[in-house]
This record gives C-alpha cells, structure tokens and sequence, in this order.
C-alpha cells in the first residue's frame, strides 16, 4: 500500500493539476491523504469535488500550525508502507510512483529516497532542467546538516521510518530536512536521478530553494537539529 501525503492552504490555483497527475499513478488499495491548514479560498471546494468521485481521498482538518506541522499530521493518518510527500502545487510526472516503488524493491536497506526534479515557472516553463545539478544535491549526514539538500518534493519512505520521524521537533527549520538526515544518520538514504516531478517556483511558495535566513539563524537550526537529534538518540553521544 502506498501513502501519498499532501499538506494544504490556499492552494487553489495549481492543487486539480498536482491531483490530476498524481491520482492515475497510485493503486486501487492505496490512499491520498490531504491534511488542510485552514484554506480560505476554493482549496476545499476543490478537495471535496474531487473526494466525492474517489474514495481513495482522505481529507484532514489540520492542526493549523503551519507546513511543518501540518505534514507531519498527514504523515501521522498515513497507513503505507511506503510514504510519498507532494507539494500542492507541483506536477508528478506520469513514471515517479512505478519507479521510486521499483527502487525501493531493488534496495532493502534504503528506507528513503529523494529523485531528481526539475525546476518550472508557474507555467511550468522549465528554470533549471535539475534540481540535483543546481544545487549539488548530495547525500551524507556532514554534508546536509551543514546544507541541506533532502527536499520533500522529491521524497518518499518506507512507513518503518514514521517511527523514528514522529513527532517532528517544533523548532527544526523544515520537516523534510528532519526526515531527510534522521535516514542519512543510518546511512539509509539514497538518490534517484530521474527527474521525476515539476518543482513549482511562484511568489507564495510555503518553502525557498534558497534560504534567505541569517548565518545566526542558520546555525540555531542546526544546533536545534543536532540537539534533536541526540534526544531522539538517532545519533549517539559517547
């Protein structure tokens, strides 16, 4: 069973697109989980519409705390073995589930896996043609506690993982970077580079491609994360 999880808010204008390309790619048995954090435009409108026709859809208030803690919620409802995040307002290409599902199948000892993207405009005209390219995007704990390269977009897990992801700190700087080292501290992550999915780049994105946050900033996120980390004894102080 597969688990796509989706967190919501205002999300009307690109949302039927993201579920017109996600809804054909996933199995009768599996489910669409949609957590919204408080939508005041047609978001729900939309959601209902589409819920009504396939029961697959299972909608969620959420807890209206902001991304983070609204994907944690729909990760929380989540009963797959393996477990998708999708932004709502990108567009998975028509392959990402067969082949991410075929990786996993190849690889038992990963438990999560990041595949490439490629960077579009609100047209989806293309911006840069890889996100691993243009960001340099690599694997390791060192290397994406100090830049973080693990982007949700682009994510999938085996659901054995929820385990040690929940509950996600209220002071890591997003949830993808949290689950993201939490599978590199095991050595349990790997890249998938097809590019699989339209990263979305518009002027009400929930998240940046590059942070404009200050050093000091930076740092205490990192800190907070290590400091996590270390309590959820994902890595081990001797």
């Amino acid at each position: 069973m597969i688990s796509v999880c989706i967190a919501t808010y205002n999300g009307e204008k690109y949302l039927e697109e993201q579920l017109v390309s996600i809804l054909p790619q996933i199995g009768p048995s599996d489910e669409l989980i949609i957590s919204d954090d408080g939508s005041v435009d047609e978001t729900l409108n939309i959601i209902k519409n589409y819920q009504e026709q396939d029961q697959r859809i299972k909608f969620f208030k959420g807890p209206g705390k902001g991304v983070i803690a609204n994907f944690e919620f729909a990760i929380k409802q989540s009963q797959g073995e393996f477990v998708f995040l999708a932004d709502q307002d990108d567009v998975w290409l028509p392959e990402k589930v067969q082949i991410i599902i075929a990786f996993f199948q190849k690889h038992p000892k990963i438990d999560l896996v990041i595949s490439d993207l490629v960077i579009v405009n609100e047209s989806l005209d293309v911006i840069e043609a890889s996100y691993f390219d243009y960001r340099n995007v690599k694997l390791g704990f060192i290397h994406n506690i100090v830049k973080n390269k693990y982007i949700g977009a682009g994510m999938a897990f085996r659901g054995t993982l929820k385990k040690e992801i929940l509950p996600i700190p209220n002071n890591v700087p997003m949830h993808d970077m949290w689950i993201g080292l939490i599978a590199a501290s095991k050595n349990k992550s790997a890249m998938i580079p097809q590019k699989l999915t339209l990263y979305r780049r518009h002027a009400s994105n929930a998240s940046e491609i590059d942070t404009g946050a200050s050093r000091y900033q930076q740092l205490k996120w990192r800190m907070a994360l290590i400091i996590a980390l270390i309590g959820r004894k994902i890595l081990k102080v001797k």
